[in-house]
């Protein structure tokens, strides 16, 4: 197994450390879970750069970065949702394009074709962990009174209902581009959704 293939299933790995970070509650566990996530989150840009930069492309990375990417980011987004930081409305479009992105790519990989992530795909992802990495920071943040750190009166309220605020709207930015890029996978793939 090559370097970038060997990343990706690192970035698999770490998944059940992260969840374990988000759902256990012990001082600062929302940093911990950032940490855990920007790591998985780099290994997701250095993998396709060096498999590109030393022609290490295969048919399991191909296949894998992109299930990799969606193994964390829902693992994220279903933890939001327990933890009360996100409408499960989004989690639920998310899903519904995964499922039905990740169909075509078995049927075309029947068929001995295997479709790379495309550009809208890769903008997906890039606002999901975009919107996921802000989350965590701003949970972070609250989490600080829990540590001695204490915010003047009435501010920790605000912070609630501005981060909460702002969280939604990020999730629901990243589940507009997840919508419009599994359309269009799915418009650019059309000939093997008929042979299914």
């Amino acid at each position: 197994m090559n370097l970038p293939n060997k990343l990706t299933v690192g970035r698999i790995i770490l998944v059940p450390f992260f969840v374990a970070a988000m759902l256990i509650d012990f001082p600062l566990h929302h940093l911990v879970a950032l940490i855990i996530f920007v790591i998985a989150s780099l290994t997701d840009m250095l993998d396709g750069k060096i498999a590109r930069k030393n022609n290490l492309v295969t048919d399991f990375g191909k296949f894998a970065d992109p299930l990799a990417d969606k193994i964390l980011v829902l693992a994220a987004l279903l933890c939001f949702v327990q933890n009360g930081y996100c409408d499960c409305v989004a989690v639920i479009i998310v899903l519904f394009r995964e499922f039905s992105v990740t169909s075509i790519r078995l049927v075309s990989a029947s068929k001995g074709k295997v479709v790379a992530a495309n550009i809208f795909g890769k903008i997906k992802t890039v606002s999901q962990m975009i919107a996921i990495i802000a989350i965590l920071l701003m949970q972070f943040v609250l989490d600080l009174p829990s540590v001695g750190f204490a915010f003047p009166s009435g501010l920790s309220d605000t912070l609630n209902v501005v981060f909460f605020a702002v969280g939604e709207a990020l999730i629901w930015i990243s589940t507009i581009f997840a919508a419009i890029s599994g359309i269009i996978y799915i418009i650019e793939n059309r000939k093997f959704i008929s042979e299914m």
